[in-house]
């Protein structure tokens, strides 16, 4: 029997989406194999805020983009992107922040991005800022007023901390997260490679805007970079045309400022 007399039968599009789920995983499987060759559980970004990869290394992950047309939000909520979840080992808090089990992915992050004197019980899961502790900006932000860099911020207060997603959540779904599983989007919502502790003031300059629109003007825009490609290569997720161009501008600056190795 030929493929046109069965491709709109329910044999033929049960075939189609077979196919479809196959393909799918064989992306993963591949973006995957990529990531763990640049070593995606490394320290997160909140603290250090440097790029880690090679100029090589994000140019190859980069390069396994797909391009498409973004979606339309038809149904998107947050709700549909489980979090806060409890510390699991798939969220990659590894080493020493695996031991708060009982926390949430968002205070082990939290944690993790903090500086100075500042930590997190086991059991209650209660943050404890001590003297000198707390959180740095790097994302930066510019003033509307002066259009000049703001100063960055350093923040004591741990409920005056966003917990921002580097792939916005509403960009996700636009790229591919709509067709996910609920269990697929509730690791992308708490991946520690998606996650990091930012002043409000530069996470709502963002908010869900891609690198076409919005990249941070701090010191921590090639790290930004970095993890933004590796969660879209980790989820399987498009980019549109004019993102992966401001991509590509952004990966080019950076390796002229020795961002990337």
């Amino acid at each position: 029997m030929k493929w046109s007399s069965i491709s709109g039968s329910p044999l033929g599009r049960a075939l189609l989406a077979l196919a479809a789920a196959a393909a799918l995983a064989v992306v993963v499987t591949l973006a995957n194999s990529m990531l763990d060759k640049v070593n995606p559980s490394a320290p997160g970004p909140g603290s250090a805020g440097a790029a880690t990869v090679s100029g090589k290394e994000i140019g190859d992950l980069l390069g396994t983009l797909v391009v498409a047309k973004e979606g339309p939000m038809t149904g998107y909520t947050r709700e549909k992107f489980p979090h806060w979840d409890t510390n699991k080992p798939e969220h990659g808090f590894s080493g020493p922040l695996a031991q708060y089990a009982k926390c949430t992915s968002r205070e082990v992050m939290m944690l993790r991005d903090s500086n100075g004197k500042v930590t997190l019980d086991a059991k209650t899961c209660d943050l404890t800022v001590q003297a000198g502790g707390g959180w740095q900006d790097r994302y930066g932000f510019i003033d509307r007023k002066t259009g000049q860099m703001g100063p960055y911020k350093f923040i004591t207060d741990p409920t005056k901390v966003d917990a921002e997603h580097i792939v916005p959540l509403a960009e996700a779904w636009r790229s591919g997260a709509a067709d996910r599983d609920d269990d697929t989007r509730r690791r992308l919502a708490n991946d520690s490679l998606n996650l990091v502790a930012a002043d409000p003031s530069a996470n709502r300059s963002k908010g869900d805007q891609d690198p076409a629109n919005y990249l941070p003007p701090g010191e921590f825009r090639c790290a930004y970079v970095e993890h933004y490609v590796k969660v879209k290569v980790k989820y399987a997720l498009t980019v549109d045309t004019a993102e992966h161009a401001a991509l590509q501008t952004a990966v080019d600056d950076c390796l002229r400022r020795g961002e990337f190795k």
